[in-house]
């Protein structure tokens, strides 16, 4: 397990600016997150019935939202889990670097907008649980 890590998983709430004429929420890449933003992606059109992610970082750290919808994200440090549903779009969840995540029970039309820490690597990406079981006795040894 990595220590505390499942622990630093938290909601963060978003500045939010409501009027007569709808919402805005922002996000800058200032100290008010817990990281620089180096990358955005969403992800959208996933079936009810799928899920994404299953996978961890060995080093970057994630803001996810649900910039429409809802869905869960399941986080794993390897020994306990957590599930948090996102389902209001000026709240994201921070997720540390060394948890396994996976996102699922998409609701119609939801888009899960991701914000992380580094550019895109491949080699940060551990894709097999068992791998990833096998990366935290090694880390914590």
């Amino acid at each position: 397990m990595i220590k505390n890590a499942l622990k630093e998983c938290r909601l963060l709430d978003l500045p939010r600016h409501v009027s007569d004429r709808g919402s805005l929420t922002e996000v800058e890449n200032d100290d008010s997150l817990p990281f620089a933003i180096r990358r955005v992606f969403y992800v959208y059109d996933v079936p009810g019935d799928a899920e994404r992610g299953g996978h961890a970082h060995r080093h970057d750290l994630e803001l996810i939202m649900a910039a429409s919808g809802s869905f869960d994200v399941e986080i794993c440090d390897g020994e306990e889990t957590r599930v948090f549903t996102l389902r209001r779009p000026y709240q994201g969840l921070f997720v540390p670097a060394g948890l396994w995540l996976q996102m699922k029970n998409f609701s119609s039309g939801s888009i899960a907008l991701v914000l992380v820490s580094e550019k895109y690597t491949e080699e940060d990406y551990i894709r097999n649980f068992e791998d990833y079981l096998t990366y935290l006795r090694h880390r914590n040894s």
